[in-house]
């Protein structure tokens, strides 16, 4: 079934686990501590790593990191107490897969033990993806933040690992939902959407799991819920945070045990479903407040993305202007392009509503649009008011000529660029140069011209 490594300093709990899962079929193989951990991982093909937080020598996070470098394929599975459940979240932050507490269920434990081999299994099989094919969804972007919001969709994809997404109302979430899915082994299997913000208190158990015929007045038939629709697949639960307090505990218990009963229903229905998770709220106030499940929202946000508003990132407009251009020009079969002053008063605009604003204008400046050419005359009244009420707050771009100003703002994403790609080949100027695809010399010159030292 699999090579399970134990790791932890109390003899007693290696011998219970051991004991427990050779009886499961697991071959066990256990250590001590964690230097005689690596020593097995070296000489033994190890498919899940289980190894306890608290230990002397090297603890659990010291274990994990080496891990995550020397044998990034193998899944890590934390042993906490209740009591530093925060720490185990943290650890799932660097890369451990799951974590368990003590007193811990063997059901429990056997379900995150299988999901862990299924993991390793897709990791190896499945091949790292290019940025282009992510960009292809429909992320447009060139700021340093889009690029790392590119790097977090290539490295999570190919995982079962539950992501929350944040952001203002009118960012991307879902689209970065639906790039994580299509890039991801489940992407032929249902990516299933709930907005839970648009589902009533009193529906949203019946929405999520199900009913069978006759649960309750006018349940005529047995449906399907959300979760059911999804299996082996993705569900998207949107604002998540609108979910009532009294359904947080069934959600947190589906996430964990992947079962769950329809409304009026006794039968245990299993399921096999990745959670991706978005909120425009701040959880962790809410955890705070005692509005939302602490225990859930450690559940759900184990890989955090988090997408900043438009105007934190303008060096992505110009950009999603183009793309919307062409996106409409071929839905109204027209051939429509736009005057530079139309794109420097939108570079000017604060775009409170974010992506979905800037795509609604374009189409609507589109359709206004005389001789296939957007000029300031399709401009509406209110963004021109509030694009000077920002003018008259002088900053130092407001100062600079358009073309200066896009030049600043290219020069801006190179020099981020370059400093991300020097960062990750430890400042080699060689192996960074071959990355970017400019000459030695060349990326020196750059270097020079940016003020970059290590």
């Amino acid at each position: 079934m699999g090579k399970i490594l134990i790791v932890d300093d109390e003899l007693n709990m290696r011998l219970v686990l051991s004991t427990m899962l050779k009886k499961e079929g697991f071959d066990i193989s256990s250590a001590s501590n964690g230097r005689e951990a690596l020593q097995i991982l070296q000489s033994n093909n190890i498919d899940v790593v289980i190894t306890d937080l608290k230990m002397p020598d090297i603890d659990g996070m010291e274990l994990l990191t080496v891990i995550s470098e020397r044998y990034p394929e193998i899944p890590v599975i934390m042993i906490t107490a209740h009591g530093t459940i925060a720490t185990a979240v943290e650890a799932l932050k660097k890369g451990a897969f799951d974590y368990i507490t003590k007193p811990f269920d063997l059901d429990d434990l056997k379900n995150i033990i299988s999901k862990a081999i299924k993991t390793r299994a897709l990791k190896e099989s499945e091949l790292s993806l290019p940025p282009a094919e992510i960009e292809r969804i429909g992320i447009i972007g060139v700021s340093p933040k889009t690029l790392e919001i590119f790097d977090a969709i290539k490295r999570v994809a190919s995982t079962t690992t539950t992501v929350m997404i944040t952001g203002e109302t009118g960012t991307g979430k879902e689209l970065v939902a639906e790039a994580i899915h299509r890039n991801s082994p489940r992407k032929n299997n249902p990516l299933i959407k709930l907005n839970c913000a648009a589902i009533a208190a009193t529906l949203m158990e019946s929405e999520l799991f199900g009913y069978e015929k006759g649960a309750y007045t006018g349940a005529a038939i047995t449906k399907p819920g959300k979760f059911e629709l999804a299996h082996k697949g993705t569900l998207f639960l949107d604002e998540v945070a609108e979910i009532p307090r009294e359904m947080q505990v069934k959600l947190l218990r589906v996430i964990q045990e992947q079962e769950f009963e329809r409304v009026g229903g006794l039968r245990t229905i299993k399921v096999d479903v990745r959670i991706i998770a978005a909120t425009n709220q701040n959880l962790s106030r809410q955890v705070q407040t005692g509005s939302f499940r602490e225990d859930l929202y450690y559940r759900l946000n184990v890989f955090p993305i988090d997408i900043p508003p438009l105007r934190a990132r303008k060096e992505d407009i110009l950009p999603l202007v183009d793309y919307f251009l062409e996106k409409f020009n071929r839905k109204l079969e027209r051939s429509v392009k736009m005057d530079d002053e139309v794109r420097e008063m939108l570079l000017r605009y604060e775009w409170p509503g974010n992506i979905r604003e800037l795509e609604n204008l374009i189409e609507r400046m589109m359709l206004l649009a005389k001789n296939s050419r957007i000029t300031l005359g399709e401009i509406p009244d209110e963004f021109k008011t509030a694009i000077d009420k920002i003018a008259a707050v002088p900053t130092d771009d407001s100062k600079k000529p358009f073309k200066e100003y896009m030049r600043d703002q290219v020069e801006n994403v190179e020099k981020q660029m370059i400093i991300k790609c020097l960062e990750e080949t430890g400042w080699n100027v060689t192996n960074a140069a071959k990355k970017i695809g400019f000459s030695r010399k060349g990326l020196q010159l750059k270097m020079i011209k940016y003020n970059l030292r290590k």
